[in-house]
């Protein structure tokens, strides 16, 4: 067969965007992968993986699992291969089981296993709320009583006082949440003593409720994906994008 040389020219050539890669470490169930990468300017790529199955409900249990060092570890470096400039894990609840310690623990461990850099969300947590000047908040998570009590705790260990919490109790399919279960949860224990909102899990999507909630509230309300999002594009050098979200501005 002969093969015709084409009669339209070739455009001009442009060399691909330079892109800056951050690996990101879910737990198994995480179905938010479009939300996380709302927050990515152009010419950055996230690099995400999952930690191995395990057949556990969203209870303390599975905290516990995926709160393991050497299981994030080994989950960050299957990332590691496309030299990402830093790692984030994104969980909440992994990364608060543990303590202030058990948190340091999984930077740690992402690090070790070769990182450059390093984020939990519950870290990223506590970074935000200090580039705030915050310290006392309320709560909105979707767990069980048992795992909301461990947050507050863990803000407590870190000098945040949480002053009103709640949560929905629920164990599986937490990313099927509606927009408007979130607001009431946030309208109910909105109160003049605390000074943001946080709404826990990154399971939990929130990037589109984000401004109209802090026009609600008159108060910075923070989200799970939204600070871990932050947190990791800030170690790179990169701004998030978020149009009416007060962490970002």
């Amino acid at each position: 067969m002969t093969v015709r040389p084409s009669t339209h020219p070739l455009p001009a050539s442009t060399p691909p965007l330079l892109q800056t890669g951050i690996g990101v470490v879910a737990p198994y169930d995480f179905a938010l992968d479009r939300e996380l990468w709302r927050w990515v300017p152009d010419d950055v790529t996230l690099h995400l993986t999952r930690t191995p199955y395990a057949p556990l409900a969203a209870t303390l249990e599975m905290a516990v699992h995926i709160s393991d060092p050497e299981l994030i570890a080994r989950a960050a470096t299957d990332v590691l291969p496309v030299a990402p400039l830093a790692v984030a894990y994104a969980c909440t609840s992994g990364s608060f089981v543990g303590g202030l310690a058990g948190e340091v623990a999984l930077v740690d461990a992402m690090i070790a296993a070769g990182a450059p850099a390093a984020v939990t969300t519950s870290g990223a947590l506590l970074l935000a709320l200090r580039h705030l000047g915050i310290n006392r908040v309320a709560t909105v998570t979707p767990y069980t009583d048992d795992l909301t009590a461990l947050l507050t705790a863990f803000l407590a260990e870190a000098g945040v006082e949480v002053v009103a919490t709640a949560g929905l109790g629920l164990i599986a399919q937490i990313w099927t949440v509606p927009y408007e279960a979130i607001v009431e949860l946030v309208r109910s224990i909105d109160t003049s003593s605390a000074d943001a909102i946080f709404i826990s899990c990154t399971n939990l999507p929130t990037y589109d409720v984000i401004p109209g909630l802090e026009a609600l509230v008159g108060k910075p309300v923070l989200t799970a994906n939204q600070v871990t999002m932050w947190s990791a594009l800030s170690l790179t050098g990169h701004t998030p994008i978020g149009p009416g979200q007060h962490l970002l501005t």
